[in-house]
């Protein structure tokens, strides 16, 4: 183990990381650089988060999670400090620290056999990317073990953060039953998948605009059509309302709002509103206690995450990564109902209906068949070896940390 006989830590070394990318991507970050960390007998320094991506979010991980509980909880397996010693602090400070991004969907030897040995050399490394810098599978059972603790356990949000969270649901709970609508309809997400349907031209410009901006968005030129009939698209507001009217949902039950802002405001959601009169955001919920996190994004996120969890029914409309860890939490407390849409169905069972097709029984029946084995059930994750990416995501379904029922395991 880590913890010698005298319950001193091996030490090799020093880990910094800093993470990019929204709250989400951040969260399983966190949990594969501590796993790291453990599985190298180095001291993880607490992880940074990413202040010059899109969100452009000054958060720190102290404003977002419980830092101290984050290092108490894991003192078994790993150490963790909020800074470097003073020494090494000093030569940070003056420009002496190697700095490098992992190779992604690394197994752990090659954290050994690569990493390790720079660690040691320079007693202290800075990983500077670690976005699904850890495989899926084919690793030993106590590390995804670990990277599941930290997910669950390690990873609390800061007492105002769960506070919030807790009045939100409270609140919610009153009214019934609630849906969580992870409606990803923002600006931002449309310019960057250059999906434009049910767009005005002047909107469709003007995220083509956006996209043209932004230097790190890769892909210029997109086919929003064509994309869309790929099921690569987020459903839009009208597209939801259809499906959550197929899936029978009550248009009584409470449809709370997990997204920013909606590309389009009222016109887009007005198909929504009027098929489910009890839309909520945590805005609406909560206007005067969130003054304080308005112009932070992950704290928002955080908010947005809790209620996810506490939902009745959570649906994503497109496969982020918010999407996907919060599938993957839903399992592990208890299978909780978690609709994964296939889209490229829906939006030509969606064509259909309008030009006519189609006839609204069939068009519900069709949904609500194709969906039935898609509602968070317990499953294995589908492998396909060298192609981590279009595979299932380790912390969407982490089997190895569920209570399976049996005949699943024997699989």
């Amino acid at each position: 183990g880590i913890i010698c006989e005298s319950g001193i830590y091996k030490n090799n070394g020093y880990l910094m990381v800093s993470c990019n990318g929204g709250l989400n991507q951040m969260r399983a970050a966190i949990c594969d650089m501590v796993t790291v960390a453990r599985y190298l007998n180095v001291t993880l320094i607490v992880p940074e988060l990413d202040k010059t991506s899109f969100w452009a979010d000054p958060s720190e991980f102290r404003d977002i999670f419980d830092v101290d509980y984050f290092i108490a909880s894991l003192r078994d397996e790993v150490r963790i400090l909020k800074e470097l010693p003073p020494r090494l602090k000093k030569r940070v400070e003056q420009g002496y620290l190697r700095s490098m991004p992992p190779v992604s969907w690394s197994d752990i030897s090659y954290y050994h056999n690569q990493i390790l040995p720079m660690i040691k050399k320079y007693k202290v490394l800075h990983l500077n990317k670690t976005d699904a810098r850890l495989a899926n599978n084919g690793l030993p059972m106590e590390i995804q073990k670990l990277r599941c603790r930290v997910n669950f356990d390690a990873l609390r949000f800061t007492p105002e953060i769960e506070e919030l969270g807790r009045r939100v649901v409270q609140i919610l709970r009153q009214n019934g039953p609630f849906v969580v609508l992870h409606l990803r309809y923002e600006m931002d997400m449309l310019a960057f998948s250059g999906c434009t349907h049910g767009c005005s031209n002047e909107e469709a410009e003007e995220l083509t605009r956006m996209r043209y901006a932004y230097p790190w968005w890769k892909e210029k030129v997109i086919d929003s059509k064509a994309k869309r009939k790929d099921g690569l698209c987020p459903l839009t507001p009208e597209e939801i309302a259809m499906v959550l009217k197929a899936l029978d949902i009550d248009r009584h039950y409470q449809i709370y709002i997990a997204a920013g802002e909606i590309y389009g405001g009222q016109r887009r959601m007005a198909a929504l509103t009027s098929a489910y009169p009890n839309v909520v955001r945590k805005e609406t919920l909560l206007p005067s206690g969130l003054r304080f996190f308005q112009n932070h994004s992950s704290q928002m996120a955080a908010l947005d995450y809790m209620v996810s969890l506490e939902s009745d029914v959570f649906i994503p409309t497109y496969d982020g990564n918010m999407a996907k860890v919060v599938e993957g939490h839903r399992r592990y407390l208890g299978f909780k109902k978690t609709v994964l849409l296939d889209r490229k169905l829906i939006v030509e069972l969606v064509d259909e209906y309008k030009n006519g097709t189609l006839s609204w029984t069939d068009f519900s029946s069709s949904v609500k068949a194709s969906h039935t084995s898609r509602m968070g059930a317990p499953s294995r994750r589908q492998v396909i070896p060298d192609k981590p990416k279009e595979e299932d995501y380790f912390y969407a379904n982490p089997h190895e940390c569920l209570h399976q029922p049996d005949e699943l395991s024997a699989l």
